[in-house]
């Protein structure tokens, strides 16, 4: 029987009285053929139990008492239910606990620690020189030349010292050596384990809290750029504002076939050093239709006629 067992036993509620005298009976004659029984002090404190039905004491101590075979055959020869029930228990005088244990002291069995097979089988490590008796005295023969004479028991002393400072208590055992076991075949769906590197590295989010209304304009200006072309109607305000990129565009458009129409608002547009500067430079960038040239200057010439500031007039001139 296993401690779970035990604990049945002694829970009175788990079994019933019948089934209490049977398990009790188990455990006697378990061991009746052995000299000692490990299941006595169980047996003990059910029979002096106070608390239990004196027909299950009667019955333990009649289990105690029957040493001889034939009373305890007699014993068994009755079934629970008359123990139970019978007039048995009634007639019994029971034993006080001191007469039972000073009775079955010898039966008492105490537990040993359980020791592993492996420190069962350690040899000890101090092994007497088969050379030097351990009745020898004192001799110079036994000592290393050169060395103070030391006594035996100094010898002995120091070897104790030694042995007790040992893990193994100077005992020498066998090692463990078992081999390796297979490796696992890997599944297709196995899971994979990861083992995730702990150096992380800072991310720093440089738009964040950052001022967005600046360039918002200008953005705003080159995105309806790539959407849209640039008209002939808007060409005076960029011719005005922005010559060079009034050039660059002027050059990019020659081969266009749209190119006469924005010539035709260069030459119609009011002079302004702006707009003589975009000319001159295209003048210099591309080959300029001959037309072109001769009616701006034209232009040009009828516009500083009408121009009635002298200085201006000299600084166009």
């Amino acid at each position: 029987m296993n401690s779970r067992h035990h604990q049945n036993i002694k829970d009175k509620k788990m079994l019933h009285a019948t089934g209490r005298l049977i398990a009790f009976a188990i455990l006697h004659q378990s061991y009746s053929s052995q000299p000692v029984n490990p299941y006595v002090p169980l047996l003990l404190n059910a029979a002096c139990d106070e608390s239990s039905d004196k027909s299950e004491q009667a019955f333990v101590q009649l289990l105690l008492t029957s040493a001889s075979g034939d009373n305890n055959n007699e014993v068994l020869q009755k079934s629970a239910v008359d123990y139970v029930n019978g007039p048995v228990a009634a007639s019994q005088a029971l034993l006080p606990r001191e007469q039972l244990e000073k009775q079955f002291c010898r039966s008492i069995v105490q537990p040993q620690p359980q020791v592993s097979s492996f420190r069962s089988a350690t040899v000890r490590c101090a092994i007497p020189d088969p050379d030097i008796p351990q009745s020898c005295a004192n001799s110079s023969e036994i000592s290393a030349p050169g060395s103070k004479q030391k006594s035996t028991s100094d010898d002995r002393d120091s070897a104790l010292v030694a042995l007790l400072q040992e893990k193994s208590w100077g005992r020498l055992g066998p090692q463990w050596i078992r081999p390796n076991p297979p490796r696992l075949h890997i599944l297709d769906g196995e899971l994979q384990w990861l083992n995730p590197d702990n150096n992380h590295e800072l991310l720093w989010d440089y738009s964040m809290c950052a001022e967005t209304s600046r360039g918002a304009a200008i953005r705003d200006l080159i995105a309806r750029a790539l959407k849209g072309p640039l008209v002939p109607a808007q060409q005076e305000d960029l011719v005005e504002h922005n010559p060079l990129i009034a050039v660059e565009l002027l050059s990019k458009l020659m081969n266009s076939p749209d190119i006469a129409g924005y010539f035709d608002v260069l030459v119609h547009m009011e002079m302004s050093l702006h707009s003589m500067e975009v000319v001159n430079r295209l003048t210099t960038a591309v080959e300029l239709p001959t037309g072109f040239v001769h009616e701006y200057i034209s232009n040009c010439i009828q516009s500083c006629q009408n121009i009635k500031n002298n200085s201006f007039k000299l600084m166009v001139t």
